[in-house]
């Protein structure tokens, strides 16, 4: 990993470190895809374009609130066009695997778990590091073939995945700009701007199939900014779209990396 540094010096210290992991029970997958999950959440640096890890507690109540599978997993397909190190689709699919009828899981019906392993789950992100460990963080939790793909979100025609989601789950990066030049020509259509927590909402929009839903994190500025592009996003939520609900949070839950106020809109 770029400017990694391996800060175990004494070779006694790193052969007791490698025997105590050695002693881990690692035949169990929830055992290392919950020590993957520890080691993702000491990591201390926001990214440099603005995205940082979402607090689990987060995850896992908008997950729940969007209920994946509630109208047959196999008809389910689940993107984070921002997915970090894949926080919420692994939190998806540990929501999936709990799901039971008559007692039994509805994984091990027939077709299920096959479209789980392979075709539920889509990621995106143009960060590197970020594809790697969201990989391996999926499959850690049991997904055999997920699909993460190094794409720049806001730049990038995605003539090819329109209406291609069921469910959107993202916390996208909040700060900055991008080169007007460089954003997909289909965003620009829907609203004029720059700023990037406006430009992934009309995404979002785009990549969800008639009738799919969505759970995200934006900064207040959203909700509240007085320009034309914030009127019009939220005049295009509310007006051609059906906006269940917004959930406030405290302006802390993001500390030290970011201090704004955020909010999800469902």
């Amino acid at each position: 990993m770029k400017d990694a540094v391996f800060l175990i010096a004494s070779p006694a210290l790193l052969a007791n470190v490698v025997t105590q992991i050695d002693s881990i029970p690692m035949e169990d997958r929830d055992t290392k895809g919950d020590l993957y999950e520890y080691m993702l959440s000491k990591l201390t640096t926001a990214g440099t374009n603005g995205q940082f890890r979402t607090p689990r507690h987060i995850i896992k109540m908008m997950v729940e609130l969007m209920e994946p599978g509630a109208k047959g997993i196999i008809k389910e397909i689940i993107c984070d066009p921002a997915c970090g190190t894949g926080g919420f689709l692994v939190a998806a699919a540990e929501y999936l695997q709990q799901l039971k009828d008559d007692g039994k899981l509805l994984l091990n019906a027939p077709g299920n778990r096959e479209h789980f392993n392979r075709e539920m789950f889509h990621g995106f992100d143009f960060d590197g590091t970020m594809l790697r460990i969201g990989s391996m963080n999926l499959m850690l939790h049991g997904i055999e073939d997920p699909s993460i793909e190094a794409r720049d979100s806001l730049s990038e025609d995605y003539a090819d995945l329109k209406e291609a989601f069921t469910l959107i789950l993202a916390n996208p990066p909040f700060k900055g700009s991008v080169e007007k030049s460089t954003i997909a020509k289909d965003l620009t259509k829907v609203i004029s701007t720059t700023k990037t927590e406006l430009l992934f909402l009309p995404l979002f929009l785009r990549l969800l199939k008639n009738g799919g839903r969505a759970a995200v994190i934006v900064p207040d500025g959203v909700l509240f900014g007085s320009s034309k592009a914030h009127k019009k996003i939220r005049s295009i939520l509310i007006e051609n779209h059906e906006l269940e609900g917004v959930i406030s949070m405290p302006s802390g839950v993001f500390k030290p990396y970011a201090g704004v106020s955020t909010a999800v809109i469902i």
